[in-house]
């Protein structure tokens, strides 16, 4: 495949020499390329899991998730212990009204998602909800997990 042939009157049986190849003037940017991409994709699925919240064991439901919004949902969380954050900053039960009264006021939208740890007893979470809408949220999302059983006699 790589042997060439040669006419017998060329040259009286003289081979050829190979010129010296001269060092390449020019960068070839298809490696780098190629890692970027790769550095690329990396950071698109390690990014969702560093915007995570507070860690609590969710509940698994057989519910589909909601529609996201523009502006950026208001999350209420009950931890295992007890503890109430809004978004990240943990919040005394005595000032969740008062703190949920001033971001309602400040909010266009009055839908609020409430997550809650599954240890956590359905009284606590119902006070929770009570608060919330006396703060001024009439609508309130319960955050779980999918992959939960789904009730109606499929095995799942």
């Amino acid at each position: 495949m790589g042997a060439g042939v040669m006419k017998k009157g060329d040259g009286a049986g003289r081979r050829r020499r190979r010129r010296r190849s001269q060092p390449m003037a020019e960068i070839n940017v298809t490696p780098m390329v190629d890692v970027m991409l790769v550095l690329l994709i990396i950071f698109m699925v390690a990014a969702p899991l560093l915007t995570v919240g507070v860690p609590v064991e969710l509940p698994k439901t057989a519910a589909t998730a909601l529609p996201s919004e523009t502006e950026e949902p208001l999350t209420v969380t009950i931890t295992a212990d007890g503890g109430v954050m809004i978004q990240t900053t943990e919040v005394p039960r005595e000032d969740l009204v008062n703190r949920l009264r001033a971001i309602a006021a400040e909010r266009a939208d009055d839908r609020v998602f409430l997550r809650a740890d599954g240890s956590v007893p359905y009284d606590a979470v119902a006070k929770v909800m009570g608060a919330l809408n006396t703060g001024g949220f009439g609508s309130i999302g319960l955050v779980t997990d999918i992959g939960g059983p789904a009730l109606d006699g499929s095995g799942n």
